[in-house]
């Protein structure tokens, strides 16, 4: 069995594989309440012969297990909704329930392609008695950027060589640097209430300390690298008017492209909060509700991604296809449509999807700004990351159009191909043990100075 039976044989799952990438796309479940998402890969894999591993305090997270001895490949799976993003399979904003959740980051896809290359990777290893484990991660909570946080505080990476993840996009593209690192705050801030007109001078205003922390992170703004981004809610802003607020809350995310700049500003963010507690006479708490790493690059996996992308070829698209994507982009604002087609194809000419595979060497112009806790697996072992094209292009993350996306013939091709990419990387792994350990060097090399440092204390 070789690698053109491999993908053969995913093939022939295929069905199987789109069917709970449907199911998992209908039933969207938000980080935290995963739980059917979840128990419908752990029946998958269990009955496919997989031994399941659950993890400590972590419901909707677990290990699917094959195999025997090295090297250890993990594989991502993902499966947590948005909310706010319920959409149909339509051309138009068309919600199946008023600001209920949806699959507008294609996680019902993510974790459906993880799950089918360990599948069609099992069948390989069980038919060539080929030495080697793989492991599926059912990984919740990746939306709010602490699953794999937590997983990894309860030790459920130990043992593993290499881990591989990709993401749903709207172009092919492998990736060595990407995701900016993270922190998640919320402040707490403690007055005392008064009647507002009869004895305001009695009260002491916590609504006002979340305003002036506000005015003092958005000053802050001009002093930090240009690449750090600071963004806020106010989560609890008091209740009736005549009444000075006794409590309020502001949620904050810190951002930036590596985690020593991450701390180096929240540190900032705790003196203004501390700031403005002295400044309207209250008192503030503040909780660190997780926090991940930029992803750490590995230029073996890379290398070895892009090599099994441009063998395996991206899709092909019907007419009808093509004729959705040129409908779903025209909701679009046209200007940032056209400026996505040249940062990947570089043509003056109206395209709707990506095909092809981006060139190595513009790879690294790719900027990926948000944040993902998978960022913190690659400083536990060499990872690689690759995108697919699964939505057309101009479509942003987080959109009802990437929901709408992620439920169509685009996501699953894309899905597949994902699959696909997968499975010829674990191939060349298990039969060239020198990529492992050159992979595992480079990985060793770039973290002789620093070590993983869990966010969460």
């Amino acid at each position: 069995m070789n690698k053109s039976d491999i993908l053969k044989y995913l093939n022939d799952i295929s069905g199987e594989v789109k069917e709970l990438s449907l199911r998992i796309w209908n039933n969207p479940e938000t980080s935290g309440n995963e739980k059917e998402s979840s128990n419908l890969f752990r029946n998958i894999l269990k009955s496919y012969g997989f031994e399941i591993k659950e993890i400590d305090g972590m419901e909707n997270a677990f290990i699917g297990e094959y195999g025997n001895g090295s090297p250890v490949i993990a594989v991502l799976g993902e499966y947590d909704a948005l909310p706010g993003l319920s959409q149909t399979l339509d051309i138009k904003h068309n919600p199946v329930k008023i600001n209920g959740p949806g699959h507008g980051c294609g996680h019902n896809l993510l974790g459906s392609a993880a799950l089918g290359s360990v599948l069609a990777i099992k069948k390989y290893l069980e038919e060539t008695k080929t030495s080697g484990t793989i492991r599926f991660y059912g990984c919740p909570e990746e939306e709010t950027l602490v699953g794999k946080v937590k997983m990894i505080k309860a030790g459920a990476f130990e043992g593993s060589d290499i881990a591989l993840s990709w993401h749903p996009m709207n172009a092919n593209v492998a990736l060595d640097k990407a995701y900016l690192a993270n922190n998640s705050i919320k402040f707490k801030f403690h007055g005392i209430s008064a009647h507002a007109s009869q004895s305001p001078e009695s009260g002491r205003s916590a609504l006002d300390a979340v305003e002036l922390m506000n005015v003092g992170a958005n000053y802050l703004r001009e002093h930090v690298i240009d690449s750090a981004r600071i963004h806020y809610t106010i989560t609890n802003a008091g209740g009736a008017p005549n009444i000075v607020p006794k409590e309020a809350e502001s949620w904050y995310f810190v951002r930036a492209p590596y985690r020593k700049d991450v701390e180096e500003i929240t540190e900032r963010l705790f003196k203004i909060a501390k700031g403005a507690a002295m400044m309207t006479e209250t008192t503030v708490e503040y909780e660190v509700l997780g926090g991940c790493y930029e992803k750490l690059p590995n230029n073996v996996l890379f290398d070895l991604t892009y090599k099994n992308m441009v063998e395996i070829g991206s899709p092909s698209y019907t007419e009808e296809e093509l004729k959705f994507a040129k409908d779903i982009q025209e909701s679009l604002d046209p200007k940032l449509v056209e400026a996505e087609i040249k940062k990947y194809i570089d043509s003056d000419e109206k395209v709707f999807l990506h095909q092809g595979v981006l060139e190595k060497e513009k790879a690294s112009s790719v900027v990926v700004s948000g944040s993902s806790d998978s960022g913190d697996v690659s400083w536990l072992m060499p990872m690689n990351l690759f995108l697919t094209a699964t939505w057309p292009l101009g479509v942003p993350a987080h959109s009802w159009q990437a929901t709408s996306s992620s439920g169509s013939s685009l996501g699953f091709k894309g899905m597949f191909y994902a699959a696909e990419i997968f499975s010829g990387i674990m191939y060349d792994l298990l039969n060239d043990p020198k990529l492992v350990e050159a992979a595992k060097d480079e990985f060793n090399k770039r973290t002789e100075s620093r070590k993983y440092v869990s966010p969460l204390k």
